[in-house]
């Protein structure tokens, strides 16, 4: 039996001391190198900040691994299929938005989640080195900022969130006109969108279906979706069924799509 809370808050420790190593970069000039990934450069580009930090990550993870028995599945490593075989797995971004991170601009953040056999998130933290606000979550306990729990502020006004690429879809411009948003943010990763959703709301970040691989990685999502799934708000695939955290064929999402929300629930 795992035991969530205690593990949540070594999670949070961990994404707080990698996030303090890439700080130590952030204003450094890093080589960017190109990787093989989607269609976007955001997620073609990486440095040696991203495997840095990753070794950090999973050497001060590595006793709950070696207790529990996790499977592991990581943005800058190639997928062992131990996700697969295990119960659980940790699923990391050790520098989601190394695009912005390069840039020296906010929008890059920590992202550690744990995630079940069936593709379900049950842990997640997110941790912005900018503002070094943590935002956690674990199954049946909560949503947190900052080790309090997290309340959602309305405006009224809607904002969009997007990457930069969107901007010039069709879908993108649909959008625009269907909601009218008073704000768009565009220069950060999945991560941070997310949390953007909360921060902004009422706030959408969507990405429909497509044919080039791409859309985002399981990583990307992972620690997000439960954070929302905690507030009871949506955080599915672009149809509304559940995020597929688990995939077989591939770790990217543009087969599924992503709709994140931060609307005030309707009372049924």
């Amino acid at each position: 039996m795992i035991a969530l809370k205690p593990l949540l808050q070594s999670t949070e420790e961990v994404a707080r001391k990698a996030g303090a190593l890439i700080m130590t970069y952030f204003d450094k000039d890093i080589e960017v190198l190109i990787k093989e990934g989607g269609h976007s450069l955001a997620s073609q580009v990486v440095t040696k900040v991203d495997k840095e930090a990753q070794d950090l990550i999973l050497d001060l993870l590595s006793p709950y691994t070696k207790e529990y028995n996790f499977g592991i599945l990581t943005e800058e490593s190639e997928d062992n299929n131990s996700r697969f075989e295990k119960d659980y797995f940790w699923c990391i971004d050790p520098l989601d938005g190394t695009l912005p991170f390069t840039e020296k601009k906010e929008g890059f953040a920590v992202s550690i989640a744990l995630v079940n056999k069936n593709g379900q998130a049950v842990l997640g933290v997110i941790y912005n080195p900018i503002t070094e606000d943590i935002y956690s979550a674990a199954l049946d306990l909560g949503a947190y900022k900052n080790h309090q729990s997290f309340s959602i502020t309305y405006n009224n006004f809607y904002t969009l969130v997007c990457d930069r690429s969107s901007k010039s879809t069709e879908w993108f411009k649909e959008a625009i006109h269907k909601y009218q948003p008073k704000d768009i943010i565009d220069f950060g990763g999945a991560c941070m969108n997310a949390i953007w959703v909360l921060e902004n709301a009422p706030a959408l970040y969507f990405k429909p279906t497509k044919q080039k691989l791409g859309g985002g990685s399981i990583w990307d999502y992972a620690s997000s979706s439960i954070l929302f799934k905690e507030l009871g708000l949506h955080a599915t695939t672009f149809d509304g069924q559940e995020l597929p955290l688990n995939k077989r064929n591939h770790t990217f999402m543009n087969d599924c799509g992503i709709y994140y929300s931060s609307e005030k629930p309707s009372i049924s």
